[in-house]
């Protein structure tokens, strides 16, 4: 493809291009979408030596398995399936529990630039901004793997519950048990730590809980499509 080929194909031209064999394709593709993939490897792994070795591991699987992708959903949402499941086959594998906190900010990564130049925002405000996400992340980390990726695509990331479900390749009721059983407990392991008005603020530890949902297996087949 050419430069201007490549800016005008869709995701699924350009992973199209890519398994017949294509060289620079598959490199546009993740270019197009490696903030957001980054974000989500780094809040689900926690800090970014792990967060690059969770997003390469994905990343090579989706360049070897391109061919394997059926189209029965977007393309970006299957690279973040065989993203979130590299990083969880990580942490299952390591059974990683790093003393470390969590990234603070990720705007630097993630090329969403905040609306409010930070030169104009009070710096007491900033603190305190920061320490509250500091104190989230790291409690975040605390939380079982599955849970932990349920909150960061729904909640952090903003990716509808339904999205979400297809990303981690379970039901939409299963993604909707975690979101509530992880913000009860984040709420739990910040209460003692967040000023009561926090409780008050919209916070998602402090989320009302979903309404109980039926669980589906855990041990069900994760990761990409296989060959029909």
């Amino acid at each position: 493809m050419t430069p201007d080929e490549l800016e005008g194909a869709s995701d699924q031209e350009l992973l199209r291009a890519h398994v017949d064999g294509d060289p620079v394709a598959f490199g546009a593709l993740f270019h197009r979408h490696r903030d957001r993939l980054w974000a989500v490897a780094l809040r689900t792994m926690g800090n970014r030596e792990d967060a690059a070795d969770g997003l390469q591991d994905g990343l090579v699987a989706a360049y070897r398995r391109a061919g394997t992708f059926r189209g029965d959903s977007a393309v970006t949402t299957w690279l973040h399936r065989v993203v979130v499941n590299a990083c969880l086959d990580r942490l299952r594998a390591a059974k990683v529990r790093r003393a470390e906190p969590l990234p603070d900010d990720l705007e630097e990564y993630r090329g969403r630039g905040s609306t409010v130049s930070a030169t104009t925002e009070d710096p007491a405000d900033a603190s305190v901004s920061d320490e509250r996400r500091r104190l989230v992340l790291t409690a975040l980390r605390q939380l079982p793997a599955e849970q932990r990726a349920a909150l960061v695509l729904v909640d952090m990331e903003g990716y509808p519950v339904a999205d979400a479900a297809a990303m981690l390749d379970c039901a939409i009721g299963t993604v909707k048990s975690r979101c509530s059983r992880g913000r009860a407990r984040l709420a739990e392991l910040l209460a003692p730590l967040l000023q009561p008005d926090d409780r008050d603020s919209g916070h998602p530890a402090y989320r009302n809980p979903d309404p109980p949902e039926p669980v589906e297996p855990d041990d069900a087949p994760r990761g990409p499509p296989t060959p029909a």
